[in-house]
Formats: structure tokens, C-alpha cells, sequence
């Protein structure tokens, strides 16, 4: 059993992670600035001994007492209204707390996990986008803020590999969805299910025609767990290469949130959409073949446990 070291532990992806590996038995060590996670997310596991909750700023100088065998390092600000609102740490997180979690796992002698995205591939000109497509990003954009500082990261760990000899790996995480997602994110299965449960419109952006593909977080957490144990250094796509459109994904949060609400197609008025992918697909092909990895849950009955949550939340609020 390993000592293991979280950052952004308190959120979405961290806390399933934490409960994922206590369950296997690991000692937890969450570190994370609340400025994205929540204290709700982890508040089962606060009487857990093998578990551990440090409140701090991971581009800040870290030290963790004691050895670590493994450091995920998932902090960062992944919503486009986090980072349209808070650009410039949105790119600190990406590069300052990636080189202190290095810095750390240089010391530690520990494995190293970076959580990337597919939006290193920005507006995709390959689709579906396998690890060896080098994207398509607007660096000057208002996405480039999320987008580059990623894909530094990636460069950042990869540097560390080379250069200092760490055991480094990278997923590139496409979209995943479940329990404890913030309702206010905007994201779209945040946005459409907390929309239905209100009983408000489901606002579908443009035509609707943008793809995208949802992962259901437990797949996520295991591939990640996969990913770590193996010998792959070089990135690895993770998500479901179920292909929809947004408008096709909003009739199924309709139909499984039995709300009545009409769909509405809208013109954003903000950048939240500017760069947008017009597509979104993972090749999973290296996932299959070096991981054994692939998506399990099928999407309903992941977004069925995600409306419930949700349902459980607005009703104690």
C-alpha cells in the first residue's frame, strides 16, 4: 500500500480519485485551495485516518512531511467561467504549481501523474484526435489561458522526465462528468441538468452541432490508476469515443430528468464560445492496447447518478 499526494484533492475528478484509492487501501493526502473544490466533496472522509486534507496553494512552495509514492497532480481550473474570470492564475496552476509537484516528486523519488486534457488539441482538424495530433490552439485567445497552460505542463513534466529522470506520466482527460461537478461550472452537463431540474429552458448554443464525448468519472479514475502502474511515459487519451451532438445530448438530460423544459437555441454573448471545438472525440486506440483500458458506464446510467446528486443538492440548499 502507497502514501499518495492529490493536488486539487477537494475537487470533482481528486475526490473520486481519494475515495478510489482509500478504498484500495492507500494512505491519501489531499492538498487543495478550495478556489475550485469544495469541503462537501470530501467531508466523508475527514474521519478517515489514512486520509489527510492540507488547505494550500500548490504554485506556492510545497513540503509535504514523510515519503510519497505517488503524486497526481489534478489542481487546476478547468471551466471556462473559472478561467475567463481568473485568467492569470489559471496559467500559474499550469506552470508554477506543475514545477513545484515536480519539484516535489524529484524530491520524493515518487511517480507523477499530470492531469491533462484534450484541449490540447484545441479546434481539432483530426478527428477523432489520437496522442499524436499536436492541435490546434489559439494561444492569444481567451481559451489559450487553460489551453497553453496544459500543454506547458506537459512540457514541463516531459523536461523533468528527461532531464531529472522522474517517473512521469500524462493523461489527456476528455470530457467526464458525475457527482460532486459544481452546478455553477458551466459546462454543459452542468449547465443542462441544473437548467431541467429548475425547470428553466435548456439554452443549446449556436445550431447545436458542436460533438463532444462524456466519460463517466469511475472509468476516468480507473484508467488513471492503469495509467500509473504501467510504463508509458508519452501521453494517453482517456474518455468515451461516443460521439454526439450537443443538441442530441440535450433531448437525453431531457428525457432522463423527466423535466418539461423547452429547448432554446441561443447566441452566446460572452467568449465563453470563441475557439470552441467543433468537435470533440477521443482515439482510445493506445488506452486499449497498453492499459487494457476502456469506458464501462454506459451514459445513461451515469448521467441518472449525476441528476440525482444534483437533485440531492439543490434540495438542501
Amino acid at each position: 500500500m502507497g502514501r499518495v499526494l492529490i493536488t486539487g484533492g477537494a475537487g470533482f475528478i481528486g475526490s473520486h480519485l481519494a475515495d478510489r484509492l482509500l478504498a484500495d487501501g492507500h494512505e491519501v493526502i489531499a492538498l487543495d485551495n478550495l478556489s475550485t473544490g469544495h469541503p462537501r466533496n470530501i467531508a466523508h472522509l475527514m474521519g478517515n485516518r489514512a486520509f489527510k486534507f492540507i488547505h494550500y496553494d500548490v504554485t506556492d512552495y510545497i513540503y509535504v512531511d514523510g515519503p510519497l509514492d505517488v503524486i497526481y497532480h489534478l489542481a487546476s481550473l478547468p471551466s471556462p467561467v473559472d478561467y475567463l474570470k481568473k485568467p492569470i492564475p489559471t496559467l500559474k496552476v499550469g506552470a508554477l504549481g506543475t514545477h513545484k509537484t515536480l519539484g516535489l516528486a524529484r524530491a520524493k523519488r515518487s511517480k507523477f501523474l499530470l492531469a491533462s486534457t484534450s484541449e490540447v488539441y484545441g479546434d481539432p482538424l483530426v478527428h477523432p484526435q489520437p496522442e499524436t495530433y499536436w492541435g490546434n490552439v489559439n494561444p492569444v485567445g481567451p481559451r489559450g489561458v487553460y489551453d497553453e497552460s496544459k500543454r506547458f505542463a506537459e512540457a514541463m513534466t516531459m523536461a523533468y522526465h528527461r532531464n531529472q529522470g522522474i517517473p512521469t506520466r500524462i493523461v489527456r482527460i476528455f470530457n467526464t462528468f458525475g457527482p460532486r461537478m459544481r452546478p455553477e461550472d458551466g459546462r454543459v452537463v452542468t449547465n443542462f441538468i441544473a437548467q431541467a431540474l429548475r425547470g428553466d429552458a435548456l439554452t443549446v448554443y449556436d445550431d447545436g452541432m458542436r460533438t463532444r464525448s462524456f466519460c463517466y468519472v469511475s472509468d476516468l479514475v480507473e484508467g488513471m490508476l492503469r495509467l500509473v502502474e504501467s510504463n508509458e511515459v508519452d501521453p494517453v487519451n482517456l474518455g468515451n469515443p461516443r460521439e454526439m451532438t450537443i443538441l442530441e445530448f440535450a433531448r437525453i438530460i431531457r428525457q432522463l430528468s423527466g423535466t418539461k423544459s423547452e429547448i432554446v437555441f441561443v447566441k452566446p454573448t460572452d467568449e465563453r464560445t470563441r475557439d470552441d471545438p467543433q468537435t470533440r472525440q477521443p482515439d482510445i486506440s493506445k488506452a486499449r492496447r497498453i492499459l487494457g483500458w476502456e469506458p464501462r458506464v454506459p451514459l445513461e446510467e451515469g448521467l441518472a447518478n449525476t441528476i440525482e446528486y444534483f437533485r440531492g443538492l439543490f434540495a438542501s440548499t
